[in-house]
């Protein structure tokens, strides 16, 4: 900070020096305002049905989202040498968040899952916090233990050991979709930074049979399993979600049949508000609402995954991992979600991300989005000497 700008009140000085991306801040705040849209229209219905008010969980999306644009501008001040600072402490609250959600009399219980604790009038899915303190944490491991990543199966063995650890406590809520989405991420960001090949091809091995073992002991997944290959065979128990949702997508055809004219989400298809909104926006908005939502997606992606590149070359190797591992997270979220609702993977209680209802997985995307856009502020504030000189030389 200069001496002319260290005189300047907070506001102006807030003004001159902030830099965002216009681009990505342009797509997320089209999907944020775009989610509020269909979320209305998805859980107008259950909202008058079960609390008198059909705007409920619209107006509890809203809060939420007024919180996680508290939270995000204040990630958004907060320099990145400081989060890779508090890297091991993140570790450390992060698992402790997915201990006391286990804890009895702490944990709030819905649907057999044991995934919230209350704070107040809101209930804090854990695993979302969690999942981003732990990511952090990996962000700045491979960056102290790059070489040792790279020549020595230890090096690949430590993260490995920890992130374990917290998915093992996520499958004891159950949440196996956020268990899976936390372990592949963390692959990706392993892989990314140099690990061999051959620990991933160990390591996956004993992940594949891990997950066959979960499978098979569980009835619970193995239904959900067996849903998904053929939910037609069983279309009014384990296959009910799936057959409502694929019913919803097919009627919206090719321009959908309209905003709020949707019939699935009139307690036809459960959860359409949280896990099956993509379909209730299909069958309002069609499949070229579909193509764009799923277009605007991608293009966040490819802006977060050129942001990690401009952060590799500038040599800040932190900013870089951890937007991979931001934007994988999200990525793959987004995947897992579409590909239920069209009946190509299993049921998981993953929301989309910015649409679905779901206050903790708004608040922690919108934090998400906030150490993206500090990461672009940081590198375009130090190239700009480098590109002084550079004129100066020319």
């Amino acid at each position: 900070m200069t001496a002319r700008s260290a005189m300047m009140p907070f506001p102006a000085r807030l003004k001159t020096e902030l830099k965002l991306d216009p681009v990505m801040l342009g797509l997320v705040l089209v999907l944020l305002l775009g989610g509020f849209v269909i979320l209305a229209s998805a859980s107008i219905t259950i909202s008058d049905n079960a609390t008198g008010n059909p705007f409920f969980y619209l107006e509890r999306q809203l809060i939420a989202a007024a919180i996680g644009l508290v939270a995000g501008l204040f990630c958004l001040f907060v320099p990145m040498h400081v989060w890779q600072t508090l890297g091991p402490l993140l570790l450390l609250v992060g698992l402790a968040l997915l201990v006391v959600v286990l804890l009895p009399g702490v944990g709030y219980e819905v649907n057999g899952a044991t995934r919230w604790v209350r704070f107040g009038v809101m209930n804090l899915q854990v695993s979302e916090p969690a999942r981003l303190c732990l990511l952090i944490y990996l962000a700045g491991y491979v960056v102290r233990q790059q070489k040792a990543l790279r020549e020595q199966f230890v090096g690949f063995l430590r993260p490995m050991l920890v992130l374990s650890l917290g998915c093992a406590l996520l499958l004891a809520e159950p949440d196996f979709g956020a268990a899976i989405v936390l372990l592949a991420t963390a692959l990706v960001m392993l892989f990314v930074a140099g690990a061999r090949i051959r620990d991933f091809i160990l390591f996956f091995s004993a992940t594949v049979i891990a997950v066959v073992g979960l499978t098979l002991t569980s009835p619970y997944r193995l239904n959900r399993l067996t849903g998904f290959m053929d939910p037609w065979a069983d279309p009014y128990n384990s296959g009910f979600q799936l057959t409502q949702s694929l019913i919803a997508i097919g009627r919206g055809e090719w321009f959908g049949v309209g905003l709020g004219d949707g019939v699935q989400k009139l307690f036809y298809l459960p959860e359409a508000h949280t896990d099956f909104v993509f379909a209730v926006f299909a069958e309002e908005f069609g499949l070229l609402g579909s193509v764009v939502l799923i277009a605007l997606f991608l293009a966040l992606l490819w802006r977060v995954f050129k942001l990690a590149m401009r952060a590799a070359d500038s040599e800040r190797f932190f900013e870089a991992f951890l937007a991979i591992g931001l934007g994988t997270w999200l990525g793959l979220q987004a995947f897992i979600n579409v590909g239920v609702n069209m009946g190509l993977l299993p049921t998981k209680g993953l929301t989309l991300p910015l649409i679905s209802y779901g206050r903790s997985s708004l608040i922690v995307a919108m934090i998400a989005i906030g150490l993206l856009l500090r990461i672009h502020h940081e590198l375009v504030v130090d190239a700009k000497p480098v590109n002084r000189k550079r004129r100066r030389k020319s």
